[in-house]
């Protein structure tokens, strides 16, 4: 069985606001410090999400989306790579397609997340929390584009599929020769909204079943109580996970980690204990068919 890549997430304030060991309000030389332990612990690839703000509401093209603050992602991403070599793995789907373009353009990370459904998410984990609401459409003709765009860069697209119509676009983009395999997507499980998936072992089975060959899965699951239980099922069965504190703060249903780099060596215990190895960055760049590039010193 392939090594196991660990992705992890420590920037977020939607999910889990009340999570007193967020390192995101305590601004981003300290969310670096905090993606660096994490690699330290046996994570592989940060999925960062940058400074940001998000639409207070729907706009008049029908969407309600992130704005990104550009400069602040090249300060994080060099907060991380100038101590550790990681995969940097753009995140924020969510943002908006020209200021994405922007974004890939300056500064080329190694990867970026793109969500191959519609957007329709609500960030909705805490009782009493006014949630945070997200709508796109992503037609095909936008992941069309950002196809074209990444392969001209470089850069390595994340297929986010919260359902299985997700890889459902992939595979009409390989057919049209816009997407090159192997293809790495991840399954979002249990995240709320109008693009949910049950956070089962049941679920996330029925997904890899059906993943076509040349796709490389991983899993996310958004569900302090199901989250261990399917990664360690997605561990066995030879998948990839991702934790963090955006998906799930918890080490145990209610025991919040003291940093992401906690849920990173949680993980780790888990896929030793199953017999598993933990797959470095330049490691997973095999598994993935990735170069490993020289820092990329953004114009911001």
């Amino acid at each position: 069985m392939e090594k196991l890549i660990i992705t992890v997430t420590c920037d977020s304030t939607m999910s889990y606001p009340s999570n007193p060991n967020n390192p995101t309000p305590k601004g981003l030389d300290v969310v670096a410090e905090d993606y660096v332990r994490s690699v330290n612990a046996g994570a592989s690839i940060c999925h960062l999400h940058g400074p940001y703000t998000v639409d207070a509401k729907i706009q008049e093209d029908g969407t309600k989306l992130s704005d990104l603050d550009i400069p602040g992602w090249h300060k994080l991403r060099s907060g991380i790579t100038d101590n550790v070599d990681a995969i940097i793995q753009y995140g924020i789907a969510n943002g908006r397609f020209p200021q994405r373009k922007l974004l890939m353009e300056d500064q080329r990370p190694d990867m970026i997340s793109t969500c191959f459904n519609a957007h329709d998410e609500c960030f909705d984990y805490e009782p009493g929390n006014e949630p945070v609401e997200l709508y796109a459409i992503h037609d095909r003709e936008e992941l069309k584009e950002y196809c074209e765009i990444t392969r001209r860069l470089g850069i390595k697209p994340e297929v986010e599929a919260f359902h299985y119509g997700g890889v459902w676009n992939a595979m009409r983009m390989m057919e049209k020769g816009l997407l090159d395999g192997p293809v790495w997507t991840t399954f979002f499980l249990g995240w709320k909204g109008g693009c949910w998936t049950p956070p089962t072992t049941q679920a996330m089975v029925y997904m890899a079943d059906h993943c076509p060959p040349n796709f490389i899965w991983n899993t996310s699951v958004m569900d302090p109580v199901e989250q261990w239980k399917v990664l360690s099922a997605a561990i066995s069965l030879g998948g990839h996970i991702r934790v963090g504190m955006e998906d799930n703060p918890f080490l145990t249903p209610g025991e919040y980690a003291r940093n992401n780099a906690e849920l990173v060596e949680k993980a780790v215990r888990i896929a030793h204990d199953l017999g598993r190895e933990i797959a470095s960055p330049d490691e997973a760049r095999a598994m993935l068919q990735m170069e490993k590039r020289e820092p990329f010193l953004a114009s911001a």
